[in-house]
């Protein structure tokens, strides 16, 4: 399976930026924080979710808590985006690389403008998509923001 050109995409972006931990391929479906928290054998909380949001053509990416439910409002007021909308599955495989259910916080064609919720910290060990529904890597909080140049962000 680390034969995907996704997941290989986000192993060689994690391996350039200095990520300590490695994907681990799942032989069940991680496509849900349910999914994944089960197959892992951790708090749902701990999943990392990669959501893209279209903010009028932009792509927008928060990795949020998978007990969390993104106030895409309050974001976007928050950070001076226009209205964040659900992304479509074509918009989200142009903007990273990736299908939903699998989108990885990196290894995407081009820099996505991105939000880790501050939730995360709350958890020694965090897991996200790694660019595969059957592939998650373990990170921290501090390292998902560094790794992704992303903001740390309240979401809900």
């Amino acid at each position: 399976m680390l034969q995907r050109a996704s997941i290989r995409r986000v192993a060689e972006a994690l391996a350039e930026r200095g990520a300590s931990g490695e994907i681990r391929v799942l032989t069940d479906s991680a496509r849900t924080a349910a999914e994944a928290a089960a197959a892992l054998g951790c708090d749902v909380g701990a999943i990392a979710s990669s959501l893209v949001f279209d903010a009028d053509g932009e792509a927008v990416l928060v990795v949020t808590s998978g007990a969390h439910r993104v106030d895409v409002g309050k974001v976007a007021s928050d950070h001076g985006l226009a209205p964040l909308r659900r992304a479509s599955p074509d918009f989200v495989r142009a903007a990273t690389g990736q299908a939903i259910g699998g989108v990885a916080p990196v290894g995407h064609p081009a820099p996505v403008r991105t939000f880790v919720d501050n939730w995360l910290a709350r958890h020694d060990v965090v897991w996200a998509a790694g660019g595969h529904p059957h592939a998650l890597f373990p990170s921290t909080y501090d390292e998902l923001v560094a790794l992704t140049g992303g903001t740390p962000a309240d979401v809900e």
